[in-house]
C-alpha cells in the first residue's frame, strides 16, 4: 500500500485504492475481457515476460481488473501485496503448492472447512506432505504437534461452522518460535471485523465467493501477505498452474468490497439477534455464537474482533431427522452450502459441507446430527424467526 493511503479508513480504501483510471476517464472501474496483451515492440514483449518490466502479459497472471481488486483487497487486510484466484480453495491449493515440498509437516486446525480437511488429506499427503489436526483454541495441542519440519500452520477462525476462535497473536508466536509460518483464513470475519497480518499471521486467505462478493454472485479466492512469500512465491503457482481469477469475476468482487462494511455491520446486529432468540427456543439444545456470553471464546472475540461475524449455529434436539425436519419446513431461508449472501441459508453440515469426513473426523470437529448451520442475511429478523420457528415446531 502506497504512503498516500495510509491515513485513509478502511471503508474509504474498500471503495477507493486499486483503482488506477485509464485514458478513458472512467469514474467507476473498467473490465478488461482480454485473454491477452499487445506489446510495442519485441523487445518489450521480452522485457515483460524476463519480469525486467512491469506491465500487462497475459490475463492467466496479469489483467487490470484482477489488479485493483488484488490493491484494493492488499490495502483493506494491511499486506504488501495480493493473489487473487478462482476460488476459496485454489486459494488454499496455491499455498500448499507453494510453500511445501515432500517431507514437510502440516499442522492445522480440526474445524477447517470440510474440504479443506480432504484437500490436504487426500491430495497433499500423496506428495509426501504429512499433516496433523488439532483442537482449534487449544494452543498447547497446537504446541505438542509442532515437528522440526513443520513448516505451515493453517487454522481457520472463527471456524466453520461451530464459530470457535484461537487467538492469532499467541499462534503466531507459536508458529514463529518453530520456524513454521502462520496463515489464516478470514472468511467469516472479513478484513472489517479481523486484521490477522497486525496480529502476527504470515499469510491472509479468503473465499471471496463470500462476504467479499456479498450476494452470491461469482466464485473466487484470494491470498494477502508480503511481496516475498505472496507477491512471488504464491503468484509464482498462479502463472505456472493456471487458478487465475476471471476480470468479470473481480470486477463483482470490487463492487462487494465497496459495501462490506457497512454489510459486515448489518451481519453482525443480525446474527447477534438471532442467535439470543434461538436460546429461547426449547427444543434448540446449544447456540454457537461468538457474540453470546457463553461461548467459550466471547471474551477472546471481544479483543480480536470489532465485531462477532453472521454465522449461527444451532444444535435441535432429535438428531440428523429433526434437522432435515427443521431445514424442509422453512419457506424463506435458502437451502444451499454457501454463506456470505444477503439472503439467508441454512445448511445441514454433517451431510452437506463436511460430509466427505469420516464419522470420526466429523466427531472430533464437533459435526453433530442435530447441527445446524445459518448466515444470516440481511431480511427482516421477525420473518427470519418466523420461518425458522415453523421448522423448529413441526422439525422437533
Amino acid at each position: 500500500m502506497s504512503d498516500e493511503l495510509q491515513p485513509w479508513a478502511l471503508e474509504t480504501l474498500a471503495i477507493r485504492a486499486g483503482h488506477t483510471r485509464t485514458p478513458e476517464g472512467e469514474h467507476a472501474e473498467a473490465i478488461f475481457p482480454t485473454s491477452s496483451f499487445v506489446f510495442g515492440s519485441a523487445a518489450e514483449a521480452a522485457a515483460r515476460f524476463a519480469g525486467d518490466e512491469s506491465g500487462n502479459i497475459y490475463s492467466r497472471m496479469t489483467n487490470p481488473t484482477v489488479r485493483y481488486f488484488e490493491e484494493r483487497l492488499a490495502a483493506m487486510e494491511g499486506g504488501e501485496c495480493c493473489v487473487a484466484t478462482s476460488s476459496g480453495m485454489s486459494a488454499i491449493l496455491a499455498i500448499m503448492l507453494g510453500l511445501l515440498k515432500s517431507g514437510d509437516h502440516v499442522v492445522c486446525s480440526s474445524s477447517v472447512f470440510g474440504t479443506t480437511t480432504v484437500l490436504l488429506q487426500n491430495y497433499i499427503e500423496k506428495f509426501g506432505v504429512t499433516v496433523s489436526f488439532v483442537k482449534l483454541s487449544d494452543l498447547a495441542a497446537w504446541e505438542q504437534a509442532m515437528r522440526p519440519n513443520t513448516r505451515l500452520c493453517f487454522a481457520e477462525t472463527p471456524s466453520n461452522p461451530l464459530t470457535e476462535l484461537v487467538n492469532i497473536q499467541d499462534l503466531a508466536t507459536l508458529a514463529h518460535r518453530h520456524d513454521s509460518l502462520l496463515v489464516i483464513d478470514n472468511c467469516f470475519c472479513t478484513p472489517v471485523l479481523q486484521r490477522p497480518l497486525a496480529l502476527g499471521a504470515d499469510m491472509v486467505m479468503h473465499s471471496a465467493t463470500k462476504y467479499l462478493d456479498g450476494q452470491g454472485r461469482a466464485m473466487g479466492g484470494a491470498v494477502v501477505g508480503d511481496q516475498a512469500l505472496v507477491g512471488k512465491t504464491i503468484h509464482g503457482v498462479l502463472r505456472s498452474a493456471g487458478m487465475c481469477m476471471s476480470p468479470f469475476n473481480a470486477w463483482i468482487f470490487l463492487k462487494g468490497l465497496e459495501t462490506l462494511s457497512i454489510r459486515m455491520q448489518a451481519h453482525c446486529s443480525q446474527a447477534m439477534q438471532l442467535a439470543r432468540w434461538l436460546q429461547t427456543q426449547p427444543e434448540v439444545e446449544e447456540v454457537y455464537f461468538p457474540g453470546l456470553a457463553t461461548h467459550p471464546q466471547h471474551k477472546l472475540a471481544q479483543t480480536q474482533q470489532s465485531g462477532f461475524g453472521g454465522i449461527v449455529s444451532f444444535v435441535v434436539r432429535g438428531g440428523r431427522a429433526a434437522a432435515w425436519r427443521v431445514i424442509d419446513h422453512t419457506q424463506l431461508l435458502s437451502i444451499t452450502a454457501n454463506l456470505g449472501d444477503t439472503r439467508s441459508t441454512i445448511t445441514h453440515p454433517a451431510s452437506t459441507t463436511h460430509s466427505r469426513l469420516t464419522p470420526e473426523q466429523r466427531e472430533a470437529a464437533g459435526i453433530e446430527e442435530g447441527l445446524l448451520r445459518v448466515s444470516v442475511g440481511l431480511e427482516n429478523m421477525q420473518d427470519i424467526q418466523h420461518d425458522l420457528q415453523r421448522g423448529i415446531k413441526k422439525g422437533c
